[in-house]
């Protein structure tokens, strides 16, 4: 019998590949999605990957009832905690609805895994935790510093309220801190496709050239090799994958907890993925530098050495490849 995983947020950006690799594992995906951020289309997308339907409840996390019956109806072996608001800039401008629904969402799912004893917890949190670091590239241990924005500020609560929920009832949690994910399933099937104009940079890099229009490149003044400000891109199936590992990881470690950071372990700036992008692509992006945007940090890369030995996961996919999946994926689109 299969093992049924929860994910929350499964119709978003990582939450659909992540179901993807959970088939491919052999797990089946529960999605609930508010759609809020994110289109049902995604569902059909996994469903033609994976050759079967997928269960799909269109409901807010933030609502403990709704939420609750789903649990009645399942016995779930482990929870992958996506569900949350994710633009920076939008946090910096509404902090409050921040705080309230991805703190909310996630009180909610730590009291009925609690409740109905589900073992293994799987969160979603970003390397916004560490905000400004003096030192690339952040291991696990890196000392945090004050959140750049709102929205890394609810990561850090997050991960404070799962450990001391864990102090309390020690079921077996990880906490995945991503770094920039990028790409699409090489199917074209399922990608990044965000409600309105999105805010990371490839998407709107698609969006921008698909308008004809400038992308605005915030800042060139940063101390860095080009002046552009300086992440750590990972491929979408990649970090898909690391959810895969770390739920295996929780079954062979009950009611242990661990902290991974996904990344490549290095870094690129947002001048070198423009031109990256150009030549994979063979497209040209039209730029314009404007002034830098709040809430951004200079730069950060991960080390994931961590989770190299501890889950025996490492990226197998190149920044390139992954650029070249993402524009594959919005051609399907037109």
């Amino acid at each position: 019998m299969s093992k049924e995983i929860l994910v929350t947020g499964g119709a978003g950006f990582i939450g659909s590949h992540t179901c993807v690799a959970l088939c491919e594992f052999g797990y089946t995906p529960v999605i609930i999605d508010n759609l809020s951020n994110s289109r049902e289309s995604m569902i059909a997308g996994i469903e033609k990957i994976i050759g079967r339907e997928v269960k799909f409840y269109p409901i807010d996390c933030c609502h403990l009832d709704p939420l609750d019956l789903i649990f009645q109806k399942h016995r779930f072996d482990g929870i992958i905690h996506f569900a949350a608001f994710k633009s920076v800039a939008e946090s910096v401008a509404n902090p409050e609805k921040y705080i309230d629904n991805n703190m909310g969402s996630l009180q909610n799912i730590l009291t009925l895994m609690e409740k109905y004893r589900v073992p293994n917890l799987v969160f979603s949190s970003s390397c916004t935790v560490y905000g400004e670091p003096e030192v690339n590239p952040v291991s696990e241990n890196t000392p945090w510093k004050s959140a750049a924005s709102p929205y890394g500020y609810t990561k850090q609560l997050g991960e404070k309220y799962i450990g001391e929920r864990h102090i309390q009832d020690p079921l077996g949690h990880v906490i995945l801190r991503y770094f920039n994910p990028i790409g699409a399933h090489h199917s074209g099937l399922i990608g990044e496709l965000p409600l309105g104009m999105p805010n990371n940079l490839v998407p709107v890099m698609i969006k921008k050239i698909s308008q004809q229009q400038p992308l605005q490149v915030f800042g060139n003044d940063y101390p860095t090799p080009d002046g552009s400000c300086i992440r750590d891109y990972i491929h979408v199936m990649d970090l898909a994958e690391a959810h895969v590992k770390a739920l295996q990881w929780l079954e062979k470690n009950p009611n242990q907890s661990e902290i991974f950071n996904l990344g490549q372990g290095k870094g690129n700036s947002v001048l070198e993925v423009i031109q990256q992008f150009e030549s994979i692509n063979g497209i040209r992006v039209a730029f314009e530098i404007s002034p830098r945007r709040e809430g951004d940090i200079t730069q950060i890369f991960a080390d994931p050495t961590k989770a190299k030995e501890l889950l025996g996961w490492q990226t197998t996919r190149t920044t390139a490849e992954a650029l070249k999946d993402a524009w594959h994926f919005n051609l399907q689109q037109s």
